[in-house]
């Protein structure tokens, strides 16, 4: 299983820390063994349920905010210097997982669909990918950027590293999701579901 997660996922070369390299790659394996999902299962996974259909799976959306995030901090290595610097590796990891909690948040039904699990309502992704990394050792500062990525993250003061998951994660999405929006938009009206007890 490591060797495929390592073939789909090269960014993980781009960690220079050989423990925290180790204990990004740990926290994937922990989380795909509670789990159940593949490597290559998650080249299938949507990235989001919030955009149906989703044409970008959950592996290809980790390296696209991975590497966004690091080519914006190359940009501003060469722009601002060490005025604003930013710890690579822990940029590096903390794109690698800001969304591994979703491993533990999505499952397959039957039809193949992917759908929330009762727990992912309950706790969603920031929440147990920062217990997850936790668990594996890894250091508060990728924790953070886990935690801080999402919404939940919007309460707290983000290190530069997280700042940049933030956005690179909300380009992503957006970008995205806009796919889709150029459809025409047509409603009708109807009764809400009355929600279940």
């Amino acid at each position: 299983m490591r060797e495929r997660l390592l073939e789909l996922v090269p960014e993980f070369d781009l960690i220079q820390d050989a423990d925290l390299r180790e204990r990004t790659i740990q926290t994937w394996e922990t989380a795909m063994e509670e789990s159940g999902w593949t490597p290559d299962a998650l080249t299938q996974m949507p990235f989001t349920l919030l955009i149906d259909p989703c044409p970008a799976s959950y592996i290809e959306h980790i390296r696209a905010v991975t590497l966004t995030a690091v080519r914006t901090a190359e940009v501003f290595a060469t722009i601002y210097g060490e005025r604003v610097p930013v710890n690579m590796d822990y940029l590096v990891a903390g794109g690698l997982l800001h969304d591994i909690g979703k491993l533990l948040e999505y499952e397959n039904r039957a039809d193949g669909v992917t759908v929330q699990t009762y727990e992912g309502k309950l706790l969603r992704h920031p929440f147990t990918g920062m217990e997850l990394a936790a668990r594996n050792g890894l250091p508060a500062e990728v924790q953070h950027i886990i935690a801080a990525h999402a919404g939940e993250g919007d309460k707290v003061i983000r290190t530069t590293e997280a700042t940049l998951i933030n956005y690179a994660d909300f380009m992503s999405f957006h970008s995205i999701k806009r796919l889709g929006q150029d459809k025409n938009l047509a409603a009708k009206m109807g009764t809400a579901p009355r929600p279940r007890t």
